[in-house]
């Protein structure tokens, strides 16, 4: 079993920035397929950046292209998502996802962590 365990999130006001980081557990991190994923009140969860195991393959959605930037410290078992240029719109609880294969559903979930951008 694989724990996942976001931090990071916070207030901010628009054009600010913030790192989310997520640490998981055990010892076969670096062989996963890490994603970063958001759910805004009363909308679906969404797709926001992916990574592969060795960095090699890096994943964005079109609104986060230019301002967000994920990278992964397999030494530390950690996956982060930096966040610039932040809008009101970003404002979700972010989740990060392991998954065993680039394609495929993700298998581990963590609990989130809430981003609220302020106007």
């Amino acid at each position: 079993q694989v724990q996942l365990v976001e931090s990071g999130g916070g207030l901010v006001q628009a054009g600010g920035s913030l790192r989310l980081s997520c640490a998981a557990s055990g010892r076969t991190f670096s062989k996963f397929y890490m994603g970063w994923f958001r759910q805004a009140p009363g909308k679906e969860r969404e797709f926001v950046a992916a990574i592969s195991w060795n960095g090699g393959s890096i994943e964005y959605a079109d609104f986060v292209k230019g301002r967000f930037t994920i990278s992964r410290d397999n030494a530390k078992n950690t996956v982060y998502l930096q966040m610039n240029s932040l809008k009101p719109e970003d404002t979700a609880v972010y989740y990060c996802a392991a998954k065993w294969a680039a394609t495929g559903p993700y298998d581990y979930w963590g609990q989130g962590t809430q981003v609220t951008i302020s106007s």
